[in-house]
């Protein structure tokens, strides 16, 4: 415990000062202290197995050395100097982005945030078709910036419908609710390309974008079929309407499948914009955004960022980027992913808490819902993040208003042995929600 007072002292502290919507996991909230590997430790020396890695933010391990050499040299140099000077590590990190974008000419801007650089995307697009008018997916998340609320599908995450871009949501984020759920793949892709047609008859055309994660995140991580934004695109492209994949939580390899989320949907190309954060910086403020040269420089006046692409974030994501490509990372959230998924399937089957346990590589989401029903039960998902975290394993949540799916995306170099110890602690967990009388 440290000397100024413990959790609850530092807990009134933080309600004196910051707002009242600024969200606390727990009854009794933890302050994490220090982190190792994929485990971490808080200010009354509990340890725990960590399934969430600051919302996917941690992505390679907690207290990486090869991350924090590089910012402690950076930092003994120069610690900032904005984009008005020469950067080497900035140009060096966007060098490696850009190839690894899949995007035909590309040019990368960086930014401080996943909001900020969606923000940016947006601020491109609608300036390069010269049109407010957005497409975005129902369910989704995209920031918190008053443009990133705009677009957002969630209303869990939208307080407010005032908005400086004209949004219309369709359909095609969640696989398995709404009004195509019982269609097969096939027929699904039809349909919400269906949808997509008609929305756009009723707009007065020169819609500017379609805006949309591979893996929708906060919405519980949910998606469609392989190849449903391929579909979208023949469309999109008819009307010239561009396409922003928002990598912020799918990117560098979490999928396992593929190293970026739009690869699942190459039918008809890279997209237009791709935007990321998160994972890269493994805890540094890093966002950015890769378009085609002509739209990245569609901007006809002056613009900088006083610290998107500063030399001690570069520094880390560049030393980052490089320890996750060398130990090949995506490849072990393929495989130890896979395995987690389907342990996870395995104890959880006759739950009828448990609706659904799905993801991808080590972004797996486990739906709840009332038993013998189809309603979300965020009641539950919190009784289970409790008990999770009184054995030792701290998990995320998402979803609707309230938070009905468990959401579980530990740094990648998660190993086997992690992954069934976390899955031992869950399965009780859920085990004893599920035998809890429904609130």
């Amino acid at each position: 415990m440290t000397g100024e007072g413990g959790p609850e002292k530092l807990l009134a502290r933080h309600r004196a000062v910051l707002p009242d919507w600024l969200s606390l996991y727990y009854e009794r909230p933890v302050e994490l202290t220090h982190g190792e590997g994929r485990h971490v430790w808080d200010s009354e020396g509990n340890r725990y197995l960590d399934f969430f890695g600051g919302i996917l933010t941690t992505m390679t391990a907690h207290a990486l050395p090869e991350v924090g050499r590089a910012v402690a040299e950076q930092a003994g140099r120069l610690l900032h100097s904005s984009t008005l000077y020469l950067n080497r590590p900035m140009v060096a990190l966007a060098e490696r982005i850009a190839a690894l974008s899949g995007i035909r000419d590309p040019r990368v801007f960086f930014t401080t945030s996943g909001t900020e650089a969606n923000d940016t995307a947006l601020l491109l697009a609608t300036a390069y078709r010269r049109s407010n008018q957005v497409l975005a997916l129902r369910n989704s998340y995209h920031g918190r910036s008053f443009s990133a609320v705009g677009i957002t599908g969630n209303s869990a995450w939208s307080p407010t419908s005032l908005s400086p871009v004209h949004t219309l949501y369709v359909h095609g984020g969640v696989r398995t609710r709404g009004p195509f759920a019982a269609l097969p793949d096939a027929a699904f892709t039809e349909a919400c390309v269906a949808d997509l047609r008609d929305v756009l008859a009723q707009t007065r055309g020169g819609v500017a974008a379609l805006i949309a994660e591979p893996v929708q995140g906060v919405g519980g991580f949910t998606s469609g079929p392989d190849g449903l934004f391929a579909a979208f695109r023949e469309v999109l492209d008819a009307e010239g309407i561009l396409w922003i994949s928002d990598e912020v939580q799918t990117g560098w390899g979490r999928t396992g499948e593929h190293f970026w989320g739009w690869q699942a949907h190459a039918g008809q190309g890279p997209p237009d914009v791709l935007t990321f954060a998160k994972g890269i910086g493994n805890g540094m403020s890093i966002g950015g955004v890769v378009a085609r040269a002509e739209v990245m420089n569609c901007l006809d006046s002056n613009s900088i960022s006083t610290f998107g692409g500063s030399p001690v974030t570069m520094a880390a994501g560049l030393a980052n980027l490089e320890y996750l490509l060398a130990h090949d990372l995506p490849g072990n959230a393929r495989r130890v992913g896979g395995l987690l998924i389907e342990r996870l399937r395995a104890v959880t089957a006759g739950l009828g808490l448990v609706r659904e346990v799905r993801g991808r590589g080590l972004m797996i989401g486990i739906e709840l819902v009332r038993p013998g029903t189809d309603l979300p039960y965020p009641a539950a998902a919190s009784r289970v993040l409790e008990a999770a975290r009184a054995g030792g394993l701290l998990l995320g949540k998402g979803g609707g208003p309230g938070g009905s799916v468990l959401r579980i995306a530990p740094p990648l170099s998660l190993t086997a042995a992690e992954a069934e110890a976390g899955a031992e602690v869950l399965a009780a967990a859920l085990r004893a929600a599920d035998a809890e009388p429904a609130a």
